[in-house]
């Protein structure tokens, strides 16, 4: 019988931690630029590696609140199949080689595409007729996703991308948040097993992930709050703000 027995961090480190799960929650209910906070605070904690593994049950509580919140009424099944494939391959590219890729590697990438979808979304909002089939092209979405599958076996750092993908091809804001919610469930789902393989799932995490599970269903009430009451552009727009900004963290720019 594993003993459930929480780690040794001060009272700031738990509040720290609180406050990123409470921001998890927030993202999960469609504001995604804001869930690369939650990668940063738990790296820092627990390490990079070992984060994950912390991080991923706790976004599967996430994705089943927001999925029970939104249903399927919102969703596009369409995108959600078409995107599965490639980013399963990725999760397993990234599940094979995670042990011998560094953190200081793969942060400035997956930093990087969030900055290139972001200059490219901005110019469409811009010029509409600048990049106008390139999103919606089959070798851009398997790229993207292939990549995406590999960056959240690494990180859990997929979900600004996926969300940034959506608004590129002019996806309605309700209907990204509810695209997003079911896609992360059977990804963070599917990550699972490969995740307990390393060993980076146990009793320890565990027990987090359970003092956690008050502020994530906070946060996503907060940000389920929120998300009605903004308009599209401006969805759009924070979209865009918050994953360029969480970008520029992954790249070491501050």
């Amino acid at each position: 019988m594993p003993e459930f027995v929480l780690p040794e961090l001060t009272s700031s480190q738990w509040i720290l931690a609180l406050v990123s799960a409470f921001g998890l929650g927030v993202a999960k209910s469609g504001l995604a630029g804001v869930g690369l906070f939650h990668v940063v605070v738990f790296a820092f904690l627990f390490g990079a590696k070992k984060s994950t593994g912390i991080v991923l049950p706790m976004l599967i509580i996430g994705d089943v609140c927001a999925v029970l919140a939104y249903r399927t009424k919102h969703a596009r099944w369409d995108y959600i199949k078409s995107m599965s494939l490639p980013t399963g391959i990725g999760v397993v590219i990234g599940w094979a080689l995670m042990d011998s890729i560094s953190e200081s590697a793969y942060k400035p990438v997956i930093g990087s595409i969030i900055l290139g979808l972001a200059a490219m979304q901005l110019s469409r909002m811009w010029r509409p007729d600048w990049f106008e089939r390139v999103p919606h092209a089959t070798w851009f979405a398997w790229s993207l996703c292939l990549i995406a599958g590999f960056c959240t076996m690494l990180a859990n750092g997929a979900g600004g991308m996926i969300a940034l993908y959506l608004v590129t091809v002019s996806m309605p804001k309700l209907e990204v948040v509810g695209t997003t919610a079911w896609f992360f469930l059977m990804l963070n789902l599917f990550k699972v097993p490969f995740s307990a393989q390393l060993g980076l799932i146990g009793a320890e995490t565990l027990a987090i992930n359970a003092v956690m599970i008050p502020s994530i269903v906070l946060g996503l009430l907060a940000g389920r709050w929120l998300i009605h009451r903004i308009p599209q552009r401006q969805f759009d727009s924070l979209v865009l703000l918050l994953s360029s900004v969480a970008a520029l963290r992954l790249i070491g720019v501050f």
